[in-house]
């Protein structure tokens, strides 16, 4: 049986639909370091934060999986290297189901001189229609004086 040449073109015109439907999932939230201490003084703590702030009424899943990897390079070290979701700063309440995660983490000194808090996350991004993994590494220089 030989089916008319239309009917191809409108299954290829309704998949590339369905694919054009799907967002960016990089357009759907932005991650922020602001307050994250540039420099820290001899003997005294830092602070790294890392907040993923939802766009476009995407929310950050509080079922899927979030991890959060902190290592220190140099003359700075994360004082906790493992977090999860029920480590963001912000809870969930009667006003706000899905509140943007943010993480605050003492930095310990060590030494002086330049260092880095890098940073591994997972998470999974939501919409509507679909929940889409997202991993991504971050560097963020710290000198302590």
């Amino acid at each position: 049986m030989r089916l008319p040449r239309w009917t191809f073109l409108a299954g290829a015109l309704l998949a590339s639909l369905a694919v054009a439907a799907e967002p960016d999932p990089s357009s759907l939230y932005r991650l922020t370091t602001e307050g994250t201490s540039a420099r820290v003084g001899p003997g005294k703590k830092g602070v790294f934060v890392l907040e993923i702030q939802s766009l476009k009424g995407a929310h950050v899943s509080d079922e899927a999986p979030l991890k959060l990897q902190l290592s220190g390079t140099g003359a700075v070290a994360p004082e906790k290297t493992q977090l999860a979701y029920a480590d963001s700063t912000r809870k969930s309440s009667a006003a706000v189901k899905y509140p943007d995660p943010r993480f605050e983490v003492p930095l310990a000194a060590q030494g002086k001189g330049p260092g880095t808090v890098e940073a591994k996350l997972t998470f999974f991004i939501c919409t509507a229609e679909a929940c889409l993994r997202q991993q991504k590494t971050l560097s963020v220089p710290v000198t302590v004086e």
